[in-house]
């Protein structure tokens, strides 16, 4: 048995087809970690759902700011942002409703052993155990009766600190920012959202957020993406898998159990112009 984590696919399916060729996964004894963003801006996010929503409890994905993004239009709470969104296809599917279900039923945190699974990242002051505390706080907004209400007071970037005082749909908010959205943020935990490109590009009294002193989640390795500009980067610590199959890079995975990496070029035809 082998756990093979993956980047960004955001709608890459032919990518992921030969990805998973390559490592011979085999549902049957195998795992898949996925690490969010599986549909939007790739050709084939309909499918992309259908294949990973098939294989089960072989495939552990994690909420990425896009899979939160088609919710969210999908009730009402943000309007398509522009031509660059790949999503119709699911909206006119015959199992739309049963996919967008199968999706908001999935973990914004996932945690096993050392290991700390989310798309963006975590604030300095969560150790791995208490972020997977917070996530089921969102988790429970999704997937409950109070869903359409929490995905309209999701949009937006503040607070853009933690504070255990938090309540109500700020509190969801900045959880979900965090988990899903942030790149860079302050040694005290605010975050920026502007901001993006390479790690030298961080607004002064800003740190991208696996490199700032004294993070609580210092001893856990986290498995995260959203990065693209990152690209593949894996230290002790962290393994950012978003080797940006979209933009014509690559698409990755990682067996966690020898950190053997996989990957291949992304699929013709699925590469979007570089706009980072």
């Amino acid at each position: 048995m082998a756990t093979y984590a993956i980047g960004d696919i955001q709608g890459c399916y032919d990518s992921l087809e030969r990805l998973l060729a390559l490592c011979a996964f085999d549902p049957a004894q195998d795992k898949l970690w996925l690490v969010g963003d599986l549909v939007n801006r790739g050709p084939k996010s309909l499918e992309t759902l259908r294949l990973i929503k098939s294989l089960g409890n072989a495939a552990i994905t994690v909420l990425g700011n896009h899979d939160l993004y088609l919710l969210m239009v999908a009730e009402g709470g943000a309007k398509f942002r522009g031509k660059d969104d790949t999503l119709q296809a699911i909206f006119d599917a015959p199992d739309c409703a049963e996919l967008l279900d199968w999706l908001r039923h999935q973990p914004l945190c996932h945690t096993d052993g050392n290991f700390c699974l989310v798309h963006a990242g975590l604030l300095p002051q969560w150790t791995a155990a208490r972020a997977r505390e917070l996530a089921r706080e969102v988790e429970a907004a999704l997937q409950g009766s109070a869903f359409k209400e929490f995905v309209l007071n999701l949009w937006g970037s503040e607070p853009a600190g933690w504070s255990d005082e938090l309540t109500g749909w700020p509190r969801l908010r900045v959880i979900v920012n965090a988990m899903t959205r942030m790149r860079f943020c302050t040694p005290e935990g605010v975050m920026e959202f502007h901001t993006k490109g390479e790690t030298t590009n961080a607004p002064d009294g800003h740190l991208p957020w696996f490199e700032l002193p004294n993070r609580a989640h210092a001893d856990s390795v986290l498995v995260t993406g959203h990065w693209s500009a990152l690209g593949l980067k894996i230290t002790p610590n962290l393994l950012a898998l978003d080797s940006g199959c979209l933009w014509g890079g690559h698409l990755t995975a990682l067996r966690l159990e020898d950190r053997q990496v996989f990957q291949v070029d992304c699929s013709p035809g699925e590469a979007q112009p570089l706009m980072r």
